[in-house]
């Protein structure tokens, strides 16, 4: 670890928004990085961080007046405490798009999903590049730790403070990070008031990730009602914790699963809360195989994000109970991927692989199981990969 500073794949995306549109909006998890990527790569630019009371205050009082005390443009953080900052900004963008002035540059970054994307389509459309920094790729944290091995990697998951620290450190920060930020902010946005029961539901869905989200199981274990646990996981989701993978439907003739999978958008978080604290506790843990499914989704897609992309990523399962684990889509091309933990190489891989081809056809344009072994192929149909290598674009 001789690095001080973990280079990040969506930088050259935001300097190319830059080239068209005034305002960039960076949305993504708290500690996934948006602020430490932006001061780095925009130093000159003024910083206001609106989780101080004092700047938060003065802006409320007078936004025009905050706004132009800084011609050259702004770095405002934590914009979700007050969204209607994209009101006043349009005054200004289109003011200076009238005047033919192109110098202002804006960085507006938060980290709930909701309130920041409302407004930024109700004023902004046109003048913002909405762009999403999500945990460390494995490809950028190999890029500071080349010799992390896969049980590390998803145990550490991807917030880069993680991987400046040892194996205790970790444990200290993801408790700080549920403690102050899920059990604090996300339970604020939720008006959780049995404790209790929120606290169970979110260590309940670290047990069903990869698994099919059930809000009336989770209603009967947690004792709150249905209509409550699919509220409480919006927020999740909108706060960038969980996310839903949805079933992948197509005219083929097939009874197919209406209900979506559960992951978490960092495999350290979701560790933590199943009680998994070293690597040899990962190594042999019943669930490693789900998280291990996790991380890789996770990187399929921050693969599109860093480019300011956004991937069209689905699974596959029928009343057949056959299933394949991704089926990424394109507006020319639908590709099929296969997700194993083992090191092996077992031609079974390839079961449900060929089951979906032989549904999908020519409408299929590629196949591939992504698995921690080292033998590769990567012929255009029934390819194999190590998942460290797998690459998009």
């Amino acid at each position: 670890m001789n690095k001080t500073l973990i280079d990040r794949q969506l930088l050259p995306s935001i300097n190319t928004a830059f080239q068209y549109l005034p305002i960039i909006t960076l949305t993504g998890p708290r500690q996934s990085g948006k602020t430490t990527l932006c001061r780095n790569l925009f130093a000159s630019l003024p910083y206001a961080n609106l989780e101080d009371a004092s700047i938060l205050q003065e802006i409320q009082t007078d936004p025009k007046g905050f706004l132009t005390k800084y011609p050259q443009g702004l770095i405002l953080d934590e914009a979700q405490n007050y969204p209607e900052i994209f009101s006043h900004l349009q005054v200004i963008v289109d003011e200076d798009r009238y005047q033919g002035n192109t110098n202002h540059k804006y960085i507006v970054s938060g980290s709930n999903n909701f309130s920041l994307l409302e407004k930024t389509a109700q004023s902004m459309a046109g003048r913002t590049a909405v762009m999403t920094l999500l945990p460390l790729s494995t490809a950028e944290i190999l890029n500071y730790e080349d010799d992390a091995n896969t049980n590390k990697l998803i145990l550490y998951g991807g917030y880069p403070a993680i991987w400046k620290t040892d194996i205790r450190g970790r444990e200290i920060l993801l408790s700080n990070y549920y403690t102050t930020y899920i059990e604090r902010d996300v339970r604020k946005l939720i008006n959780v008031k049995d404790l209790k029961a929120f606290q169970t539901f979110i260590r309940l869905c670290a047990g069903r990730v990869g698994q099919e989200f059930n809000a009336s199981s989770l209603s009967i274990e947690t004792g709150v009602s249905v209509p409550t646990i699919q509220h409480w996981m919006s927020i999740l989701i909108a706060s960038y914790v969980v996310y839903l993978l949805h079933p992948f439907h197509s005219n083929i003739g097939k009874r197919l699963t209406k209900t979506p999978k559960l992951y978490f958008y960092d495999t350290g978080l979701a560790a933590y809360l199943l009680g998994i604290n070293t690597i040899e506790h990962i190594e042999t843990h019943p669930l490693r195989g789900n998280l291990f499914e996790n991380m890789v989704i996770n990187d399929m897609m921050k693969a599109g994000s860093n480019l300011g992309k956004e991937e069209r990523l689905f699974f596959y399962r029928d009343k057949s109970q056959h299933e394949v684990d991704v089926i990424r889509t394109t507006p020319d091309k639908t590709e099929a991927y296969e997700i194993k933990a083992g090191k092996s190489f077992s031609t079974s891989y390839f079961t449900n692989l060929n089951y979906i081809k032989g549904l999908l056809h020519d409408k299929l344009s590629k196949t591939m199981v992504v698995y921690d072994g080292e033998q590769e192929n990567m012929q255009y149909e029934n390819g194999i990969i190590n998942f460290r290598h797998l690459k998009f674009y």
